[in-house]
C-alpha cells in the first residue's frame, strides 16, 4: 500500500489542478523558502482529517482557500484527492484503489467522498486507523514538530504509539461505550425518579378510590331519599290544587253584585262632574282677565321707572375735548418737512462723494493686487530655476549611476547565457530517442493552460450553475423560515393580546349571569360601531351607559332591578323600547337643534354621529351622541364658543362645558379595549393566513432546494470525473516535452535577458549624455529678473490702497450721520401730521355726541309723562277684574264639594270590588302558584332523577316502603337482609341530611380515581420492567468497557516493547555509542501510563532532553519517531525538512534510518539538502510565480 495521487485544487497557493505522481520509494520536494513546499504536507494531513486550522498554519479553515493575487481572483472551494493504491488489501475496502476527497467552500460547507461517495469524517478517520494513521498524524512530521514531540508530556507521547499500534479504535468505541453509560445512567436517574413518583402518587390515590365507592354508596342514599321526599311534595301539590279550583266559582258572584252597584254610583258622578265643568269657563275667562291687567300693570311700572333714570343720566352735558389746536400741529409738520428736504440734498451730495471715494479705492486695491502677483511671480520663477539646478544635479548622478549598474549587469547576463547555451547544447545531445522510456521524464506542470481550462469548463460552469441555483433555493428557504418565525411570533403576540383584552371584556358575575337571562339582548359596547379612534370619546359622551346592559322592555328592568337590589349590586339597564329622549342625563343637545344651530364647525371638529353607529337595540343612546367630537382641547374650546353647544368632548375623551373640565389620565374604556380586541382578532387571523401561505411556500421551497442539491450533487462529480481525465492528459504531455523544451527554453530566456541588458546599457549611456548636457546648460543661466525692484512696486501699491480705503470710511460715515438725521426729520414732520388728524377726529365725535344726547332727553321725558297716565288706568281695572273672580270661585267650590261626595261613595264600591277581586286573584294566584310547583317537581324529577311524574308516584311515593341502603362499603350485606319500613317524611329528611353531611366530610371526591388507579398501577409494573432491563444493559456496557481495556492494554503492551527495542537500535545508529531508552511513567498502569525518553549520547553523563544540544534533541525526536515507525510500520511518511538543524555526520545516519524505512514504507521528504536529494528515487521541484505554485517532477534512473 503507498500513495499513488494527490491532486490539489485551490488549496492554498495552488490556484489551478496540480496532480503528483507519487511512487513507492522515497521523493523529495524542493524548491525555494516561499515556494509552497510545506503546502503539499498540509494538503495530505488536511485531506485524510486534520480539523485544527493551527495545525494547519492558518487562523480559520477558510484559510486554506486559495486568497487571489494581484493578476488571478479568489476561489470559492479548496479541494484535495489522495489516491491511495490498496492492491495488498491493507484498507478495508473491497477496492485496489481508494480515493479520499475533501471539498471546502468558502461559505463554510465542507464534503468527503470515499471513491466518489459521499462519505462522513469519521468514515475517513476509521478507514485509515487500522493502518496507523489517526488524528495525532505521526506520520506526518511537520516544521516545528520534533520540538513539540519533545517539550510534549508523556500521555501525550503514548498517544503516538497508541496511534501506530491503531488503538485509537478502540479507544473510540470505548468512548462511545461511556458516553452512552453516561446516557443510561441519567435515562435510568429519570426513571427511577418517575417509578419513585408514581410509588408515592399510588397510596395518595388509592385512597381517593376507597372515598369514591363510599361516595358512591351515600349518592346512592341521597337519590333514594330525594326521590321520596319529591313523590311526597308532588302528592300534596296536587292535592291542594284540587281545593283552590273548588273555591274560584264562589268569588265570581260577589265581583258581579259589586260591579251592578258601582255603575250606577258612576251615572250619579258624571251629572255632578258636567255641572262642574258648565262653571269653570267664566271662572277661568275672569282669572286670564286678572293675570293679563296685573301684567300691563307691572310693564307701566317697569316703563316709567326706566324713563325717569334715562332723564335723569342725560340731563347733564359731556365735557369738551381738550388737546392742542390741529393747525398749530400743521404748521409745525410743515416746518419739519421742509428741515427734512434741505437734509436729502445733502445726503445726496455726501452719497456721490462715497461713490467717488470707492472707485478710487477699488483702482488702489486693483493695482495692489497686479504688484502682488507680480512678485509673487518673481518669486515663482526664481524658486523654479534653483529647483531646475538642483533635479538636473541629482539626474545626471542618477544617470551615471545607472550606467554603471546596466553595464555591471550586461556582462553577468551574457555570462549566464554562455553557461545556458552550453547546458542546453549539452541536454540535446544527451536525450537520444531511445532513451526516453528508460528516464522517463515526467513533467507534471502545476498550472493548466488556459485553452485546458476553456476546454474543460462546460462542467465546471455546469456546477457553478448548480451550486448558485442550490445557494439561492437554500437562501429562500432560510428567509421563508424568517418570515414564518416572524408570523407565528406576530400570532402569538396578537392572540396573546387577544386573550388579555378578552379577559378585559369578560362581564363580572353579577352581569354575566344577567347576560343568560331571557328578555336581556346584551351588553351595549357590542351594539355600537365606533370609527377608530373615537373609543374614548363617544365612551366619555355615554358616561354611565358605556357598559350597560340592554333589556326588551322597561317591565323587565324593573325586575331585574328588584333581583340586583336584593343581591346587594348595582345595576345599568338600557331599555330597548323605551324612549330614546334620555339627554337628561347629557349636557350635550338632543332635540336635533344643536346641529341646526351649530351647522359649521371649525376645522377638526365633527358630529359624533358621524363617527359611532346604533344597533337597534341601542337606539335609546343615539340621542346622547347629537353631539360635537373635536381633535383637541384647542378646537374643543373654539367649539364652546359656538352658539347652542354646551359641552365637547375630545378625542381623548375629555369633555369641556364652559363651567367645567373634566379628563386627564383615565382607565381605557370597554368601547376602547373591544376596539383593541376586535383589531387583536382581526391581527391574529392575518397572522394566521400568513403563516398558512408561507408553510405552503416553504414546501416548495424545501422541494425546490432538494432537487437543487441532488444536480449540484450530479453536476460535482462530473466535474471530478472530467478533472481527473484532464489531469491525467496533462500529465502524459507534460512528461513528453518537459525534458527537451527545458534546458532550450532556459538558454533563449539567458539570450533575451543579455539582450535587454546591451539595450539597457546603451539607454542608460544615453540618458547620462543628456543629463549632463541640460546640467552645464542650466549653470550658464542665472535667474531672470529682479526680486528687489518687484518688492518695491508691491510696497508702494500697498500704501496707495490703505489710504483710498481710508478715505472711502470717511466718506461712508458722513453720509450714514445725514441720512440718519433725515430720518428724524421725516418722523417728526408725521407725527406731527398724525396727530393734528387725531384732534380734528375727536372734536367731531363730540359734537355728534352731544346732539345724540339732547335727542334722548326730550324722548325720554315724553315717555314718562305718558307711563303715569297710563299706570293710574291699569290699577282701576285689575282692582275690577279681582272682585268678579271672587264671586265665581266660591260658586265653583260649592259645586266641587258635591262631586267629591259622590267620588267617596263610588271609591267606597270600587274598594269592595277591588278586595273581592283581590281575593279572587290571589285565589287564582295560589293556584297558578300551584301549578307551577307542581309543574317544577315534574322538572326536577326528570331534571334530577330522570323519572317520570307517574313513575316517580309509583316507585317512591308516600305509600309504597323503603328499603334500608347502606353507607359503608362494609354494611351492603346487612343492608339487603333487613324488612322496609313505612314511608315517614321526618325519617327520610334526617336520613337525606345525615348523606349529605357525611358527603361533606369525604370532601372532594374524585369520581376518576378508580381508573386512574388502576392505569397507574399498570403505569408502574411497567417502569419497574424497564428499570431492571436498564441495568442489565449497563452491566452489558460495563463488560464491553472492560473487555476494550484488555485489549487496548496488550495492545499497547506489545506496541510499547517493540517500540522501545526498536528505539534502543535506532538511537545507537544516529548516536554511537550512546544509550537510549523509553520508561513507563507508571507501569502498573498499562491504560494511562505515559512515556519519558531518556537519551544519554557517548561522552555525556546526563538523560534528561532538556540538556541536548539543538541538533541533539532533533535526532532524539527522530529516534522516537522511527522507532515507532519500525516498531508499527504505516505505508507512508512525510518528513517536512527534519534535518535542517543537522550536521554532515548527523545527516549521514539520518540517511541510513530512511534508507531502512525505504524497505517497508513510502517516504515523501520535504528538504533543502543536495545529500538528501541524491538518495531520492523522484525529485518534485516546487516554484512559485505571482502568488501560484507551480509543481516539476523527475523521476531518476536506478
Amino acid at each position: 500500500m503507498y500513495l499513488k495521487n494527490l491532486t490539489l485544487r485551490g488549496f492554498k497557493s495552488f490556484a489551478s489542478a496540480t496532480t503528483l505522481a507519487l511512487q513507492p520509494g522515497i521523493t523529495c520536494v524542493v524548491g525555494p523558502n516561499g515556494s509552497g513546499k510545506s503546502n503539499v504536507v498540509d494538503a495530505l494531513a488536511w485531506v485524510m482529517g486534520e480539523q485544527g486550522a493551527r495545525a494547519l498554519r492558518g487562523g480559520q479553515m477558510a484559510d486554506v482557500i486559495f486568497a487571489g493575487t494581484s493578476g488571478r481572483a479568489a476561489l470559492g472551494r479548496a479541494q484535495v484527492d489522495l489516491t491511495i493504491d490498496n492492491t495488498d488489501g491493507l484498507l478495508d475496502i473491497e477496492y485496489s484503489e481508494v480515493t479520499i476527497s475533501r471539498t471546502l467552500f468558502r461559505g463554510g460547507g465542507s464534503e468527503y467522498s470515499i471513491n466518489g461517495t459521499p462519505a462522513r469524517l469519521l468514515d475517513v478517520q476509521e478507514l485509515l486507523s487500522d493502518t496507523g494513521m489517526g488524528r495525532q498524524m505521526h506520520v506526518i512530521v511537520g516544521q516545528g514538530q520534533l520540538d513539540a514531540i519533545l517539550s510534549s508530556t508523556p500521555e501525550e507521547r503514548r498517544g503516538f504509539i497508541e496511534e501506530a499500534a491503531g488503538v485509537l479504535k478502540h479507544r473510540r468505541r470505548k468512548e462511545r461505550a461511556l458516553k452512552k453509560l453516561a446516557d443510561m445512567d441519567a435515562n435510568l436517574v429519570r426513571v427511577l425518579d418517575l417509578t419513585n413518583e408514581i410509588h408515592r402518587q399510588l397510596g395518595p390515590l388509592a385512597r381517593q378510590a376507597r372515598v369514591a365507592r363510599r361516595a358512591s354508596l351515600i349518592q346512592a342514599r341521597v337519590r333514594d331519599a330525594k326521590a321520596r321526599l319529591l313523590a311526597d311534595d308532588l302528592a300534596s301539590a296536587l292535592s291542594k290544587l284540587s281545593v283552590l279550583e273548588a273555591s274560584d266559582e264562589s268569588a265570581a258572584a260577589r265581583r258581579a253584585s259589586l260591579e251592578e252597584q258601582i255603575a250606577a254610583a258612576r251615572a250619579e258622578l258624571s251629572r255632578l262632574e258636567e255641572a262642574e265643568r258648565a262653571s269653570s269657563p267664566a271662572l277661568d275667562q275672569a282669572s286670564s282677565d286678572w293675570q293679563s291687567l296685573t301684567t300691563i300693570t307691572e310693564r307701566l311700572r317697569g316703563t316709567l321707572m326706566a324713563a325717569t333714570q334715562k332723564v335723569s343720566l342725560r340731563a347733564t352735558p359731556e365735557l369738551p375735548p381738550g388737546g392742542e389746536d390741529p393747525d398749530v400741529l400743521d404748521e409745525r409738520a410743515r416746518v419739519a418737512g421742509a428741515e427734512d428736504a434741505a437734509l436729502v440734498t445733502q445726503v445726496e451730495e455726501a452719497r456721490s462723494a462715497l461713490t467717488s471715494a470707492t472707485r478710487a479705492r477699488e483702482a488702489a486695491e486693483d493695482a495692489d493686487d497686479s504688484a502682488s502677483r507680480e512678485l509673487a511671480r518673481v518669486n515663482r520663477v526664481i524658486a523654479d530655476h534653483r529647483e531646475k539646478v538642483a533635479r538636473l544635479t541629482g539626474d545626471a548622478s542618477t544617470a551615471a549611476s545607472r550606467l554603471e549598474a546596466a553595464i555591471a549587469e550586461a556582462d553577468r547576463a551574457w555570462g549566464a547565457y554562455r553557461a545556458a547555451q552550453e547546458r542546453a547544447e549539452a541536454a540535446e545531445k544527451a536525450v537520444p530517442a531511445s532513451s526516453v522510456g528508460t528516464v522517463g521524464v515526467g513533467a507534471s506542470v502545476a498550472g493548466e493552460s488556459s485553452s485546458e481550462e476553456e476546454a474543460g469548463g462546460g462542467a465546471a460552469r455546469a456546477h457553478a450553475e448548480a451550486s448558485a441555483r442550490r445557494d439561492a433555493a437554500r437562501a429562500r428557504v432560510d428567509e421563508l423560515l424568517g418570515v414564518e418565525r416572524e408570523a407565528r411570533a406576530d400570532r402569538a403576540r396578537w392572540e396573546a393580546r387577544r386573550d388579555a383584552l378578552e379577559q378585559l371584556l369578560a362581564p363580572e358575575d353579577g352581569t354575566a349571569e344577567l347576560l343568560g337571562r331571557p328578555g336581556v339582548l346584551g351588553q351595549v359596547a357590542p351594539l355600537l360601531h365606533v370609527t377608530p379612534g373615537f373609543e374614548d370619546a363617544v365612551a366619555a359622551v355615554l358616561a354611565p351607559f358605556a357598559d350597560a346592559v340592554v333589556v326588551d322592555s322597561l317591565a323587565r328592568g324593573l325586575g331585574e332591578l328588584d333581583a340586583a337590589r336584593a343581591a346587594g349590586r348595582s345595576l345599568r339597564l338600557v331599555v330597548a323600547s323605551g324612549s330614546s329622549d334620555v339627554s337628561g342625563s347629557s349636557d350635550f343637545p338632543a332635540d336635533g337643534t344643536g346641529s341646526a344651530v351649530c351647522a359649521d364647525l371649525p376645522e377638526g371638529a365633527t358630529w359624533l354621529a358621524d363617527v359611532v353607529a346604533c344597533e337597534g337595540a341601542a337606539a335609546p343612546l343615539a340621542s346622547l351622541l347629537d353631539g360635537v367630537v373635536a381633535c383637541s382641547l384647542e378646537t374643543a374650546a373654539d367649539v364652546l364658543d359656538v352658539p347652542g353647544v354646551r359641552a365637547v368632548v375630545t378625542s381623548g375623551g375629555d369633555v369641556l362645558r364652559s363651567w367645567s373640565v373634566e379628563g386627564g389620565r383615565q382607565a381605557s374604556s370597554v368601547l376602547s379595549v373591544r376596539a383593541d380586541y376586535e383589531e387583536a382578532c382581526a391581527q391574529a387571523e392575518a397572522a394566521q393566513a400568513r403563516m398558512a401561505e408561507v408553510s405552503e411556500q416553504l414546501g416548495e421551497a424545501n422541494a425546490h432546494l432538494d432537487r437543487c442539491i441532488r444536480e449540484a450533487n450530479d453536476a460535482l462529480k462530473a466535474l471530478r470525473e472530467e478533472d481527473a481525465q484532464r489531469a491525467k492528459e496533462a500529465q502524459e504531455l507534460a512528461r513528453a516535452q518537459s525534458a527537451a523544451q527545458a534546458a532550450r527554453a532556459e538558454a533563449d530566456r539567458a539570450h533575451d535577458v543579455a539582450r535587454r541588458a546591451d539595450e539597457q546599457v546603451t539607454w542608460a549611456r544615453e540618458q547620462d549624455l543628456a543629463a549632463r548636457a541640460r546640467l552645464d546648460g542650466a549653470d550658464t543661466v542665472g535667474p531672470p529678473e529682479s526680486l528687489e525692484d518687484a518688492q518695491a512696486r508691491a510696497d508702494a501699491a500697498s500704501r496707495a490702497a490703505r489710504e483710498a480705503r481710508e478715505a472711502e470710511n470717511e466718506a461712508r460715515l458722513s453720509l450714514r450721520a445725514l441720512e440718519e438725521q433725515s430720518r428724524r426729520a421725516a418722523s417728526r414732520a408725521r407725527s406731527l401730521r398724525q396727530g393734528a388728524a387725531a384732534e380734528r377726529e375727536e372734536r367731531a365725535r363730540y359734537a355728534r355726541r352731544e346732539a345724540a344726547r339732547k335727542t334722548e332727553l326730550a324722548t325720554a321725558s315724553d315717555v314718562e309723562a305718558a307711563a303715569r297716565v297710563a299706570l293710574e288706568a291699569a290699577e282701576r281695572a285689575l282692582s275690577q277684574a279681582a272682585a268678579e273672580r271672587d264671586r265665581l270661585s266660591e260658586r265653583r267650590s260649592q259645586v266641587s264639594q258635591e262631586v267629591s261626595d259622590a267620588r267617596r261613595a263610588l271609591d267606597r264600591l270600587s274598594a269592595e270590588l277591588s278586595e273581592a277581586t283581590a281575593s279572587a286573584h290571589q285565589g287564582q294566584i295560589a293556584a297558578e302558584q300551584t301549578r307551577l310547583r307542581v309543574e317544577d317537581l315534574q322538572r326536577r324529577a326528570l331534571e334530577e332523577l330522570s323519572l317520570e311524574p307517574e313513575q316517580l308516584l309509583a316507585e317512591f311515593g308516600p305509600q309504597m316502603l323503603v328499603p334500608m341502603l347502606p353507607l359503608d362499603p362494609d354494611q351492603v350485606e346487612k343492608a339487603a337482609a333487613a324488612e322496609p319500613s313505612a314511608y315517614v317524611r321526618t325519617e327520610q329528611e334526617r336520613a337525606l341530611a345525615k348523606a349529605l353531611k357525611d358527603l361533606e366530610k369525604l370532601g372532594r371526591v374524585n369520581p376518576l380515581a378508580l381508573e386512574e388507579h388502576e392505569a397507574l398501577a399498570s403505569r408502574h409494573k411497567f417502569l419497574v420492567d424497564q428499570v431492571q432491563d436498564l441495568k442489565a444493559s449497563k452491566a452489558d456496557l460495563l463488560r464491553i468497557v472492560q473487555d476494550v481495556d484488555r485489549l487496548v492494554e496488550e495492545a499497547f503492551a506489545s506496541a510499547f516493547a517493540e517500540t522501545r527495542e526498536q528505539f534502543e537500535h535506532v538511537f545507537g545508529v544516529l548516536f554511537p555509542g550512546g544509550q537510549g531508552d523509553l520508561v513507563l511513567t507508571d507501569p502498573d498502569d498499562m491504560l494511562s501510563t505515559g512515556i519519558e525518553i531518556e537519551a544519554r549520547p557517548a561522552g555525556k553523563k546526563v538523560k534528561r532532553l532538556s540538556l541536548l544540544s539543538g541538533g541533539e534533541r532533533s535526532l532524539a525526536a527522530i529516534a522516537f519517531l522511527v522507532a515507532i515507525f519500525k516498531a508499527r510500520p504505516s505505508p507512508f511518511y512525510v518528513m517536512d525538512e527534519v534535518e535542517a538543524a543537522l550536521d554532515d555526520m548527523n545527516l549521514t545516519r539520518l540517511l541510513a534510518i530512511f534508507k531502512e524505512l525505504q524497505e517497508t514504507s513510502q517516504l515523501i521528504v520535504i528538504t533543502h539538502q543536495k545529500r538528501t536529494m541524491e538518495i531520492a528515487d523522484a525529485l518534485y521541484g516546487v516554484t512559485m510565480r505571482d502568488g501560484v505554485t507551480t509543481v516539476v517532477s523527475q523521476r531518476l534512473a536506478d
